[in-house]
């Protein structure tokens, strides 16, 4: 006869993640732990903490690849359902929009991994390509960042026309384009570059410079003025 795991409600006091929490603080608990508390209940056989345990052991321990799941992808786990998966989801998606938050309000641009920095909170977890410009003034300040359009896994389709009438809408004085490659691929292909040349010319024509195109991806990044592209 199979024999029951010990459930939380059994352990000592100070070990129940909710309890350590409040006794230890915050800072104490583990990753498991902590989604443990989002779960808040496990399976006849697995703890809260131990079901947690096996979904990150799914994504190597990485809370980057687990942010990427989806709500199917984790109901794939016996005890999930989709109430729980929201859970986790939520609570990971609080901590993307939490580090967008803490950006300053002006943001000079001095360098290509300032664009990285500043895009990080806008397109790391994204599962699909997106295309972004960002909006600077005279100073090469910030105006703000703008999504152009989104696309699927391999590909998204930025129209100059709508890049530059949000240029102009703006009063921007220079832009600069980013987009991500979800496969963690750095190479610009040969449409990106095609694309970057026609942007680049038309921003010539219209006097809003294009200075760089950056392709994002979770890990790092590829600046193509830093790499003598244009």
């Amino acid at each position: 006869m199979e024999q029951n795991k010990t459930s939380i409600k059994e352990w000592a006091e100070e070990d129940r993640p909710r309890e350590k929490l409040l006794l230890k603080g915050k800072s104490v608990l583990s990753e498991a732990e902590l989604i443990g508390i989002l779960i808040g209940s496990g399976t006849r056989t697995l703890t809260a903490v131990d079901l947690a345990k096996q979904i990150l052991h799914s994504v190597d321990n990485n809370l980057n690849l687990l942010a990427k799941l989806s709500v199917n992808n984790l109901k794939k786990f016996k005890g999930i359902g989709e109430a729980k998966a929201i859970n986790i989801i939520s609570a990971l998606e609080l901590g993307r929009r939490r580090k967008e938050s803490d950006q300053p309000k002006i943001i000079k641009i001095t360098s290509s991994k300032s664009v990285y920095d500043i895009m990080t909170p806008y397109l790391q977890d994204v599962p699909h390509e997106e295309f972004w410009i960002l909006l600077l003034n005279r100073a090469n300040q910030l105006l703000k960042p703008v999504a152009i359009s989104q696309g699927g896994v391999s590909g998204t389709v930025a129209d100059p026309k709508i890049i530059f009438k949000v240029a102009l809408e703006s009063l921007a004085s220079s832009i600069i384009l980013v987009h991500n490659h979800p496969s963690g691929n750095l190479k610009p292909s040969q449409t990106d570059l095609n694309l970057t040349k026609k942007l680049k010319e038309a921003g010539r024509i219209l006097e809003i410079p294009v200075l760089d195109h950056l392709i994002y991806t979770d890990s790092s990044y590829f600046s193509m003025a830093d790499e003598g592209v244009f």
